[in-house]
């Protein structure tokens, strides 16, 4: 188990971190600072990027403004909203550093705890967070906890917290295998082939806070049929469908 507090022993790489964001113009601004905050104690070369995704409040701008006060933030804005995962495609494709970092812009994971990550990324390809206790509400938890358990059962992934987006890489990882789910499914497809891969992972527990603002659409009743459909489409492809021989993972 991680220490409360890393040690702030230099990494030996340089970090590329992104926050992909979508109505959070309440969070990405103290998001970004953390980030700088935390990135100057550990490496001399590093970036912070935002993914706007055609975000509809102001969170793009102040990103912009963000980018135009710190040379080391940049952003990358989408015309069309592309969904969670094409957000996370967008930020992959952006880093040009080392090592890569990311986690959600609506400060529901606090930034400056990548700090404690880092100390381990020397000795393993990926380290991944899982979150102690879940700051939502009884039925975001209730098909939170069902979603991740499935997965892990359906798709062989051993994480505990599939659903955690608060992952640093060793970019190697993520330049070994091409993702292209453009939902939040994207979770499920990144873990299986980067366990099928058998990447090295260490697993940190880390805090986990209610939004700032604005909601989550991944489990709105509405969208769990088309997620359900969506996901046992996934399984086919990369499990079922793989074993069998009628499908490329």
């Amino acid at each position: 188990m991680a220490s409360s507090s890393a040690s702030k022993k230099p990494v030996s790489k340089s970090i590329s971190v992104f926050f992909p964001a979508y109505n959070d113009e309440a969070s990405i601004e103290k998001m970004v600072l953390d980030a700088l905050q935390v990135l100057k104690k550990f490496s001399s070369d590093y970036e912070v990027i935002v993914v706007d995704d055609a975000s509809p409040d102001r969170a793009g701008m102040i990103a912009d403004n963000l980018a135009k006060k710190h040379p080391r933030v940049k952003v990358v804005h989408h015309k069309k909203n592309r969904g969670y995962g094409g957000a996370l495609k967008s930020g992959f494709k952006a880093a040009s550093k080392e090592l890569i970092f990311y986690t959600d812009g609506d400060a529901q994971f606090d930034a400056k705890e990548l700090e404690k990550l880092l100390p381990y990324i020397d000795d393993y390809d990926m380290v991944n967070g899982y979150k102690t206790k879940r700051s939502d509400n009884a039925v975001r938890v209730f098909f939170g906890n069902l979603y991740n358990s499935g997965s892990r059962l359906f798709f062989g992934i051993k994480i505990r917290d599939i659903d955690c987006d608060f992952r640093l890489f060793n970019r190697r990882v993520i330049d070994s295998i091409s993702l292209e789910s453009d939902s939040g499914l994207i979770c499920v497809e990144m873990m299986k082939k980067i366990t099928d891969k058998g990447f090295s992972i260490k697993e940190v527990p880390i805090s986990h806070f209610h939004r700032v603002s604005g909601g989550s659409t991944f489990f709105k009743p509405k969208k769990i049929l088309v997620t359900l459909a969506a996901w046992a489409r996934l399984w086919w492809k990369l499990v079922l469908g793989k074993k069998l021989g009628l499908t490329k993972g």
